[in-house]
């Protein structure tokens, strides 16, 4: 038989344009011969549909929709996840239809509740295997956490080490070889982040390794808030072996002729460096997050700095440099490099440029406190102040117009709290939020690769926020290398700080980062939502607690 993996970029929430993107992609894998389309995990509402779930009506505006769907298929099949109320329980689903009508419906067994995931909050889990035969093949239906496994806390232990096996032997592609299946469909909706394709490649042929079934895996793709699914659907043979690749960070669909005898190879779309797949994925995730919300364009203030550089490329990559406009805003620090290269870079890349000199506010704000302030000096009050000055410039003109401000903070300081709470943080989308500023170079470097946009200057001079004098970044943290891989082993891989000390780090460096880290929660907590492309960014998956008196020892 062919099936088609229709990897789709599914609308959270908006079921009748979901449903009319699977009825698209049905028709399309019907005319290239298909007989069954196989779409990602709660590809009908949308994935995390998180608290909608505790709403009835949603429930059964999905249930109706699959219903719908069914009777519209025409000389097709189709796999569909969906919500899916059974006996009181809700389950996270997935229902073949064929001939009109539901021909059966598998709830998943396995719910994931770690990092981005809480689907026990919402689901309950499933308990039969689910064996459909569909043109002479007889397929098995797992859901995402079913093909992990059970090692430690469900796949946690497997994101973290990508090692062959590591998941374990899994419950649910077992009960479905066990109950007659020849060929396993996977419904995803996987989030990505880095070596997570490689994860995903261990994991599944080991799956088929142990069961002795092809398995065919089918992911979606988009953005979703903070999370950005790459697609990357693929299948692999019974002896593990990959067969199919599709593009990440895309929409596509690919036909695979399967069977109890296997699976014919098909196309293999090419591997993508660390760079190329982070930068697919942070465009992704702009794009998306405001096409999906409805706004018409961005806008950021561009320093001459690199992370405003980097976020520049991004949004333009993104958007289309009609849909964003940069704003300078110069103060009496301000280099005249950084004007220069600020300049050439809005016009390297066509978009609108601005320039809002804001001395005359600081001024008057200056004039204004000097009664409170007399007999202090000046300090980062005063550094603030311009940056808060800023803020407000940027929120004016995205209240005129429409557009969403972005933010250019990147991970390095989230996690020092080395930021403006209303000032350089004010904004609605945080592009470079899980981006360390090591990384933030070498995605700068990679941009270049494709087209010469950033000036070399912005690459090699030493970063500043230029609020005094002479300023650096090294003023007030320690060199980028050392933080980002302190920052990395304390948050990413939870490491005490003493153990981070026996790899080899200062001692005063490793507590200087954590102490910053300690006391700047209150100011990530208010943070605009930002890409996730780590095992742990600053987002749904890092939850401490604000009033925190615990402290480490070193």
């Amino acid at each position: 038989m062919k099936i088609a993996i229709a990897q789709l970029n599914c609308t959270l929430g908006d079921i009748s344009g979901n449903v009319a993107r699977i009825l698209a992609a049905a028709g399309r894998a019907r005319d290239a011969g298909a007989d069954l389309l196989l779409t990602p995990e709660l590809s009908i509402c949308g994935y995390p549909p998180e608290d909608l779930l505790l709403r009835e009506d949603f429930v059964a505006a999905c249930e109706t929709a699959v219903e719908e769907l069914a009777g519209r298929l025409d000389g097709i099949g189709a796999v569909v996840g969906h919500p899916w109320r059974r006996d009181g329980r809700l389950h996270n689903a997935a229902s073949v239809l064929g001939g009109g009508r539901v021909l059966a419906t598998y709830a998943k067994r396995d719910l994931p509740n770690y990092t981005v995931f809480d689907e026990q909050r919402y689901f309950e889990p499933g308990g039969d295997p689910c064996v459909v035969e569909f043109a002479g093949v007889r397929l098995g239906i797992n859901i995402c956490e079913d093909v992990w496994g059970r090692s430690g806390p469900s796949a946690a232990r497997a994101l973290a080490d990508a090692a062959p096996g590591v998941a374990g032997e899994a419950d649910a592609p077992r009960a479905a070889r066990a109950a007659g299946a020849e060929v396993l469909l996977v419904l995803n909706a996987s989030p990505y982040h880095l070596d997570k394709h490689a994860t995903r490649h261990e994991v599944v042929s080991a799956r088929a390794r142990e069961t002795g079934m092809p398995v065919v895996f089918c992911n979606q793709v988009g953005g979703q808030d903070e999370l950005v699914f790459d697609g990357a659907s693929f299948v692999v043979a019974a002896d593990g072996r990959l067969t199919h690749q599709l593009p990440a960070f895309e929409e596509a669909l690919t036909l695979v002729e399967c069977g109890a005898g296997g699976v014919v190879p098909g196309e293999i779309a090419p591997p993508l460096s660390v760079e190329a797949q982070v930068y697919g994925a942070l465009c992704l995730g702009v794009r998306d997050y405001i096409g999906k919300n409805g706004f018409p364009g961005v806008l950021l203030g561009l320093s001459g700095g690199i992370d405003s550089a980097i976020t520049l490329c991004v949004a333009v990559d993104a958007l289309g440099p009609e849909r964003v406009r940069a704003v300078m805003m110069p103060s009496r620090y301000t280099a005249q490099m950084s004007l220069d290269d600020a300049a050439r870079m809005a016009a390297n890349l066509g978009v609108r440029y601005s320039v809002l000199p804001i001395g005359g506010p600081f001024e008057a704000l200056s004039a204004v406190l000097a009664p409170e302030f007399e007999g202090r000096d000046a300090d980062t009050t005063e550094e603030n102040l311009q940056s808060r000055i800023r803020g407000t410039l940027l929120m004016a003109l995205s209240n005129k117009f429409g557009s969403i401000v972005l933010t250019t903070g990147n991970k390095s300081e989230m996690a020092t709290g080395y930021a403006t709470l209303y000032g350089d943080m004010a904004g609605g989308f945080a592009v470079l939020k899980d981006i360390s500023k090591t990384l933030v170079y070498r995605l700068s470097r990679y941009r270049n690769t494709l087209s010469p946009v950033i000036p070399e200057r912005i690459i090699t001079r030493p970063p500043s926020a230029e609020l005094k004098p002479d300023q650096t970044d090294q003023d007030s943290l320690p060199p980028y290398d050392v933080l980002d891989a302190i920052m990395a082993l304390y948050v990413e891989q939870d490491l005490a700080p003493a153990d981070i000390i026996a790899r080899g780090f200062a001692r005063a460096d490793v507590e200087r980062v954590v102490r910053l880290l300690t006391i700047s929660e209150y100011k990530r907590r208010q943070a605009p939502v930002g890409v996730r492309i780590t095992p742990r960014g600053f987002g749904k998956d890092w939850r401490y607690p604000i009033t925190n008196r615990f402290r480490h020892r070193f």
